[in-house]
């Protein structure tokens, strides 16, 4: 439960839970350090592992930190693999009104969370940028009232990006995310836009931003479309040549325009984990030539392996991280407990729908069974083969995932693509770390950033 692990030859083990295993071996000791066994010379104290387990699930204690609001559903883009249900640029109709973000942002600050992030979500974020503008500045001010810290990242594919906007993120301190899915001819097919010049604009819109806000400041996220696999050099080659100090190979999400389009079937998991291994190992690589350079998802389950923090990543928790980490505030009020969750209701799913800031208290939405059913029916310590898999400390419960593709919030493991994926990934790393070679010198490396 703490998330210690060691590894011992098959032979040991069946003399350990025979029972029969001598003090005398390599594998008594690694048992006894990792606190797998106690016996009378330990100096092992149950409080120590409290103490580790304790801190695992800190984040459960501060609750919902990260709030997500979308400003707007209206893009400039027309990404078949898009998770949201995006509307056209001239529908203003589909952007939040200032009393709905004001009501959104009274409920952010009702969260006993010390530290507040809000994130701008769209569709595009800086087609309302007005409201991004009254957001921040009213959030400021419930911060400085209520002594809380509160920090803002805008999710933007930089197309509008302008120097106004960006002296706004200046002052205000708010930081950039955006989409890049690889070099100039994959990001465009990927991620089309009118003008057909996706890949120019973002690139630009990053030199831009880390000139009026710093180097470290934007951030960017790809997405594995089926056009993406066996190019995962090239898409690396990119943000390295770009100046990212690392990359998430995500693969596609069960979600709005993605299914509509039948983008996610046009690949399987294993196809996806294929990709991952090359992917990986061309970083492993790089970081051998001296490329400092990392893969956030491996860096992410590596934290949960090797030490005793949590990185905070909401498909990485149990309880799951919906609504208790994160919550999203949808341009019309209604709040959902995922963005995934708010993507399933653009498909016409409301399962994780816990109320509206017109309509419900920050009571009745944070204590509703929509919010406490899918955290206790997917708890992994207690549902089916989570609950007994040696991989459980490291994975996490993901009630939306398996809602959206096998109808429940449990799902039959065997059958999740979710389980399959870190299974392999997990297996992977700690091979890896196990080794001793410098790629586990590296992996070591990451799991402290």
């Amino acid at each position: 439960m703490a998330g210690e692990y060691t590894l011992i030859p098959e032979q040991a083990f069946s003399d350990f839970i025979s029972g029969t295993l001598h003090q005398d071996t390599d594998a008594y000791a690694k048992l006894l350090e990792a606190g797998f066994l106690v016996d009378d010379t330990s100096a092992l104290s149950l409080d120590l592992l409290a103490v580790k387990l304790r801190t695992k699930l800190s984040n459960i204690s501060r609750f919902t930190s990260l709030h997500m609001i979308v400003v707007t559903l209206r893009c400039d883009h027309s990404c078949p693999y898009c998770q949201v249900s995006r509307q056209s640029e001239d529908k203003e109709k589909y952007d939040i009104s200032p009393e709905t973000a004001g009501k959104a942002v009274d409920l952010i600050f009702r969260s006993p969370s010390r530290d507040i992030k809000i994130e701008y979500q769209g569709g595009e974020p800086l087609l309302n940028f007005a409201s991004v503008e009254f957001i921040t500045k009213y959030a400021v001010s419930l911060a400085s009232k209520h002594n809380k810290n509160v920090s803002f990242v805008i999710a933007t594919n930089l197309s509008r990006i302008t120097d106004d906007m960006l002296q706004f993120c200046k002052e205000f301190d708010v930081s950039v995310s955006t989409s890049l899915d690889g070099p100039k001819d994959l990001h465009n097919l990927n991620r089309p836009m009118s003008g057909a010049d996706s890949f120019e604009r973002v690139a630009s819109g990053v030199d831009l931003t880390r000139r009026f806000l710093g180097r470290s400041s934007v951030s960017a996220l790809m997405t594995t479309t089926e056009a993406s696999l066996g190019r995962v050099k090239d898409i690396v080659d990119t943000y390295v040549e770009m100046g990212f100090p690392g990359i998430f190979l995500r693969p596609l999400s069960p979600y709005g325009f993605a299914i509509k389009t039948k983008t996610y079937s046009k690949y399987d998991t294993r196809r996806w984990l294929d990709f991952y291994d090359e992917g990986l190992e061309y970083i492993l690589q790089l970081n051998r030539l001296g490329v400092d350079f990392s893969e956030f998802y491996s860096s992410t389950i590596l934290k949960k392996m090797l030490t005793p923090f949590s990185p905070g990543y909401v498909d990485l928790m149990s309880p799951a991280g919906i609504g208790i980490a994160a919550v999203v505030y949808n341009y019309n009020g209604n709040i959902y407990a995922s963005d995934e969750g708010r993507m399933r209701a653009e498909m016409g799913d409301e399962t994780f729908r816990l109320g509206n800031v017109h309509a419900n208290s920050y009571d009745e939405i944070f204590t509703s069974d929509e919010l406490l059913e899918p955290l206790e029916r997917s708890f992994t310590g207690s549902v089916p083969m989570c609950s007994d898999c040696v991989y459980e400390p490291y994975c996490g419960a993901e009630p939306v995932y398996h809602h959206a593709t096998q109808g429940d919030f449990v799902g039959f493991k065997p059958l999740s693509g979710f389980c399959e994926r870190n299974m392999h990934v997990i297996k992977r790393l700690m091979s890896i770390v196990e080794g001793g070679s410098a790629d586990s010198r590296t992996l070591r490396r990451w799991s402290i950033r």
